[in-house]
């Protein structure tokens, strides 16, 4: 038997083979299942807390179906803000698709409250856990947000992604991000997000962007350069400016005399307070999944989720173009609303459209899918949409359909999450 003293030695060694990771804003796991799948050189991550909390509510679905499929040990159910400090173990990586109705399509970006609205605040909550651990922040962070982000507020474009470099850099991090639509990169939904990746002083991939061109770091030695390619960029394709440390300053003034658009483009890293951006396209050489590729078979679909030819008039009529005499709540002027045509029924030789939130439930709807099999119109079964994340089947089972419509809309492409965390857990080093 071998002495005490090599036991613990092999445990630690074993124990810095696994990155530590916390998931915030969880939701139903999306990081969690892209992350837990991966195992390079013998280095894996490993989730050693969580936390979802949805507000407003009783009823915690996401965060029940969290604790069927992966256990409620170091899981919290609470308001992130009320969790004290301590309560969140040290970890390597922080990952979150933190709260975006404020930034949403759903919502109007004239109305959107942006990074100061009532669910945008919690990405304070972020900067509380970086700023209150101090020297054992996490080295890394890996989050997600509708794209909307880097245009918000209306009044101020930019303005709300400015505050987020900003705080990232006081707090001693370069950050890289990219604007992906997952179906560009052969996943079988066109949902299009931007992702955030944060590398702390004193990191290799901190040293790398130090160190590296910027033309260089977005076309080829940036991480999501390696996971997501792009065609070639050239350096005057390549815009840059710097960030001030004064958070107040940004919030009253940025971006206010050219607000009509954004500074920061689908791509760009920041370091020392200063960022490269650029519009970019991909270039992706591998297959492609369709919504063809996500469909259950037919004489498994039950019957509700069949369209009949009563239904189907309205169905087409809200899918079709129309123009319409609607009456403004805020003056009573009446005016007339116009919008185009979409798709109807959807193709399924190509790409879904994105999954919302109301994909749920047979009322007829301008957003939801329809597809058109056998000569019949049927709408997709919850498993399918979880098939079009990139979740496991039934992953959401135990709650209503129409709420595990609601959760996939709320979640993330896994492959995507996948592909990041297979180059980040390639390039971080032994000395976590």
């Amino acid at each position: 038997m071998k002495p005490a003293s090599y036991i613990s030695s092999d445990f630690d060694s074993l124990e810095k083979k696994r990155i530590k990771t916390i998931e915030l804003f969880a939701g139903v796991g999306g990081f969690r299942i892209g992350l837990e799948k991966i195992e390079h050189n013998n280095k894996k991550y490993e989730i050693v807390w969580s936390n979802q909390w949805e507000p407003a509510t009783k009823a915690q679905h996401a965060s029940d179906i969290y604790c069927m499929r992966f256990g409620k040990l170091n899981h919290s159910n609470q308001d992130i803000s009320t969790v004290h400090i301590d309560e969140i173990p040290n970890h390597d990586l922080l990952v979150g698709g933190f709260p975006c109705q404020d930034y949403s399509v759903a919502t109007s970006l004239k109305n959107s409250a942006g990074i100061v609205g009532k669910k945008g605040v919690l990405w304070w909550q972020i900067h509380r856990i970086l700023e209150q651990k101090k020297e054992n922040a996490p080295s890394y962070l890996m989050l997600e947000n509708v794209d909307r982000l880097l245009k918000s507020p209306a009044k101020q474009r930019g303005r709300d992604f400015a505050l987020m470099l900003s705080s990232l850099n006081s707090l001693g991090y370069a950050v890289e991000w990219r604007v992906i639509d997952a179906s560009e990169y052969g996943m079988p939904q066109r949902r299009k997000r931007v992702y955030i990746l944060a590398y702390k002083i004193g990191t290799e991939l901190h040293s790398e962007i130090l160190q590296a061109k910027p033309v260089d770091i977005l076309n080829a030695n940036g991480l999501f350069a390696q996971a997501f390619p792009i065609r070639t960029l050239q350096e005057n394709e390549i815009l840059q400016d710097t960030i001030g440390n004064d958070l107040v300053k940004i919030t009253n003034s940025f971006n206010k005399e050219f607000s009509k658009n954004t500074p920061f483009l689908e791509a760009g890293f920041m370091i020392d307070g200063k960022y490269y951006t650029s519009k970019v396209r991909a270039d992706y050489k591998g297959d492609f999944m369709y919504l063809k590729n996500v469909l259950v078979a037919e004489e498994n679909v039950p019957n509700e989720f069949y369209i009949n030819e009563s239904e189907l008039q309205k169905w087409t009529f809200l899918k079709g173009s129309k123009t319409l005499e609607r009456v403004s709540k805020s003056t009573g002027h009446m005016y007339k609303y116009s919008e185009g045509s979409m798709s109807f029924p959807d193709s399924i030789d190509k790409p879904a459209r994105t999954i919302i939130t109301g994909e749920g439930g047979a009322s007829p709807s301008r957003f939801k899918h329809v597809i058109h099999i056998n000569g019949k119109y049927r709408r997709l079964m919850p498993v399918e949409l979880e098939k079009l994340n990139m979740f496991p089947e039934n992953h959401t089972l135990g709650v209503t359909d129409t709420k595990r419509a609601f959760l996939m809309g709320n979640a993330l492409v896994v492959g995507v999450i996948e592909k990041l965390g297979e180059k980040l857990i390639q390039k971080i080093g032994d000395g976590l």
